[in-house]
């Protein structure tokens, strides 16, 4: 199996987020409602209806063009997809062929072919022998990407389709949810041992990463079988059965010529540098800051690669975070103690707790906090102590520390006594330390801590019981 190489395209659908359906106005919420609730003439393919397409769909997908860096089109247009299915009663689909909106672009190193769009199927749903179909989801505007097969590594793809989703969610034009099919991933799978290219199978049904990774090493290795054994690969559609770890035929592969791609007779081609709802010459302006300029900048802040990931894929943690740190005098290290609490205390409190809801203007409030720490007015230990109400309730960390008694003693000569009890209460552990035992220590000062309800600055603490037995 190591003497062949994989060569691996992906192709991703996502569910745009719009009001309305791509052709018709029925609302596009196709996981509410009673099934077939919403639907309309249009979306349900009776005779003699026309299309019309959603500009907000078109705008989306020209705003993951221009984030993906691609060629966007001045001229497009709609074609028909022939093909046969009982969730498409149009017996076509309303897609793209020749003249996608988005040639080219590239993300995470790999390179984009094509970005179109279309509309999504009914959702058919099979118990058994029985079949019923739901045609909420029919006429959703679905955006297709399609890569160069330039990747040749499971994880890579994996990390491509993670990488996207992140795009899409932070740009606003989908939630991108696999596990609700808002986001579907297939796989093109081929391997050989030059550098040509093999037998092309399609890898449906891959519903998570994990499953996508999966899939992969499963496919390559099915077909270094094959090839092992002098059988030859198909060219199939397969999906992969999570269960059983294995992927399955579906039918063989279509090509293009099977579909008989032709335009839309019912849709105006697209001339859309005429067109003043796509504001082409606004894309710059409208497109929000993208994932791989946000992940620099945190980086640039001094976080590390897990704490940049884990703000940056949740919206609400990467909000507050960026509020937190415009407040005047968030310099460098506090900019990374913030992350810290963020990452682990406050993402841990939001697991356990799912009410917990970050509001950016309760940030200075937590600003404040780091502040208080990094001037040792308090320890990192009030400070976790305090977390809760500070960030969530945005109550003000000095009056809570001081009224709770925690503001940090930095005064020698009150900690004086505390020392001197600590030493009185634990003769055996001094004489340890005094006899070479380093570790004792840190269980004097951490007597001392809880004698001062944590109020004590614990690295003054440590000094005055070293002089102290020094003596």
């Amino acid at each position: 199996m190591s003497e062949y190489k994989p060569t691996i395209g992906i192709e991703v659908h996502a569910e745009l987020k719009t009001k309305s359906k791509m052709f018709c106005g029925c609302k596009n919420d196709p996981h509410d409602g009673e099934p077939n609730s919403l639907t309309c003439p249009v979306c349900l393919a009776h005779p003699g209806t026309l299309p019309v397409v959603n500009k907000h769909a078109v705008q989306k997908v020209l705003l993951v063009g221009r984030a993906l860096g691609g060629e966007i089109a001045t001229y497009s247009e709609f074609d028909r997809k022939n093909y046969f299915y009982p969730d498409i009663p149009k017996a076509y689909q309303l897609s793209q062929y020749a003249f996608p909106f988005v040639k080219g672009g590239e993300l995470a190193g790999v390179a984009i072919t094509r970005v179109h769009l279309e509309e999504d199927t009914a959702r058919s749903q099979h118990d058994g022998e029985d079949s019923v179909i739901d045609f909420n989801r029919a006429g959703v505007p679905l955006m297709e990407l399609v890569t160069e097969p330039v990747i040749h590594d499971a994880k890579d793809a994996a990390d491509f389709a993670k990488e996207l989703q992140l795009l899409l969610r932070s740009i606003g034009v989908s939630d991108a949810n696999m596990e609700r099919g808002e986001m579907r991933v297939e796989a093109n799978i081929s391997i050989s041992k030059d550098s040509t290219l093999g037998t092309k199978v399609e890898v449906k049904n891959l519903n998570s990463f994990r499953s996508m990774e999966r899939a992969i090493i499963y496919e390559v290795k099915r077909q270094a079988d094959l090839l092992d054994k002098g059988e030859v690969v198909r060219q199939e559609t397969r999906g992969w059965d999570e269960a059983k770890g294995k992927t399955f035929l579906q039918r063989s592969k279509e090509t293009a010529e099977d579909y008989r791609y032709f335009p839309d007779p019912d849709i105006p081609k697209f001339d859309l540098a005429k067109v003043a709802d796509f504001e082409l010459s606004r894309l710059d302006e409208i497109l929000p800051e993208i994932p791989s300029k946000i992940r620099l900048s945190l980086q640039n802040l001094g976080l590390d690669s897990k704490q940049t990931e884990i703000i940056l894929s949740d919206p609400a943690l990467l909000g507050f975070y960026r509020a937190a740190m415009v407040v005047p005098g968030m310099g460098a290290s506090q900019s990374k103690l913030a992350a810290n609490y963020l990452t682990s205390d406050i993402s841990g409190l939001m697991q356990a707790d799912a009410s917990l809801k970050l509001e950016a203007d309760k940030a200075p409030a937590f600003s404040k906090l780091i502040g208080m720490v990094e001037a040792n007015k308090i320890n990192s230990r009030v400070a976790k102590d305090l977390l809760l109400q500070v960030v969530f309730e945005g109550l003000d960390p000095e009056s809570l520390a001081e009224e709770k008694g925690l503001l940090q003693d930095n005064s020698a000569d009150s900690l004086a006594k505390v020392v001197e009890e600590v030493l009185a209460a634990n003769p055996t552990v001094a004489a340890e330390f005094k006899a070479g035992k380093e570790a004792s220590l840190q269980f004097l000062v951490g007597q001392g801590m809880k004698a001062t309800r944590g109020a004590a600055n614990p690295a003054l603490l440590s000094d005055l019981i070293r002089q102290k037995l020094s003596e």
